[in-house]
């Protein structure tokens, strides 16, 4: 058996990780996002932070792709393009301090960020303004650093288009694209940063197996209509995932 595979049966908290993914898969079916989140609220408190952004985006790699066409569809990829030049730009300067911090503070920023993105939200302020060019590409960057530090790409993002007036459909769809494109901008800034760890990402691949299962039956639960189940369930996701990344569970 090949050292890397062999790796992966003896990583600490493994029915952990595997819970996690499970969990996002169903979440990112769903809601379009969230699944970073809880991957990386579990995976913090289990492996070291270059390690747990390593498996959260190849375990995220595979599970999107049933649902790519249909996001694609009703989404708007021109916007989502928008979001990808300012995030393919921030992502190395992310990465840089992903390598130079403790896993504690690793594991303490990711959660107070979801949880400031919570609050926010259930606030129930919304953006009436445009969604301008500008101000998408800003927001991509934001995310792209987040992704790059924390391994979450998704608050920034969440943030406006959750706060916006589009439909539920739309925002699901966007979401999913935007999130399936930044994990392939990170895992090829990884490869040629010198950072990419094989045992890691053998192990987040054989994870993305049970991951696409959970995100078809996710897509399957969702309806365009209930927008408030959507948003319940979103809130839901977010908190529990902050919660459960917080240092304090190690």
């Amino acid at each position: 058996m090949p050292d890397a595979l062999a790796q992966v049966f003896t990583t600490p908290g493994l029915i952990w990780l595997f819970g996690a993914v499970v969990a996002a898969g169903l979440v990112r079916g769903f809601a379009g996002f969230g699944s970073g989140m809880i991957i990386m609220a579990v995976g913090s408190s289990v492996l070291e932070p270059v390690s747990a952004v390593i498996f959260m985006m190849m375990a995220e790699l595979l599970g999107p792709l049933p649902n790519l066409r249909a996001a694609w569809r009703d989404g708007a990829p021109r916007d989502v393009g928008r979001l990808m030049i300012g995030a393919t730009l921030a992502v190395p300067v992310g990465i840089w301090f992903l390598a130079n911090v403790s896993g504690d503070a690793f594991g303490w920023v990711v959660s107070i960020t979801v949880l400031a993105l919570l609050s926010l939200l259930m606030t129930g302020w919304r953006y009436k303004g445009e969604l301008t060019p500008r101000l998408t590409v800003g927001t991509g960057a934001l995310g792209g650093l987040m992704c790059g530090f924390a391994g979450v790409p998704g608050p920034p993002v969440i943030m406006l288009y959750m706060s916006s007036r589009l439909p539920i459909a739309v925002i699901r769809a966007n979401f999913l694209l935007y999130l399936l494109a930044i994990d392939v901008v990170m895992i090829a800034v990884f490869w040629g940063s010198g950072l990419f760890v094989w045992e890691v990402a053998v192990l987040g691949l054989i994870a993305g197996i049970p991951n696409v299962i959970a995100n078809i039956i996710g897509a399957r639960l969702f309806d365009p209509d209930a927008e408030a189940l959507f948003r319940r369930v979103a809130y839901l996701v977010i908190a529990a995932s902050a919660i459960l990344g917080l240092p304090i569970w190690k």
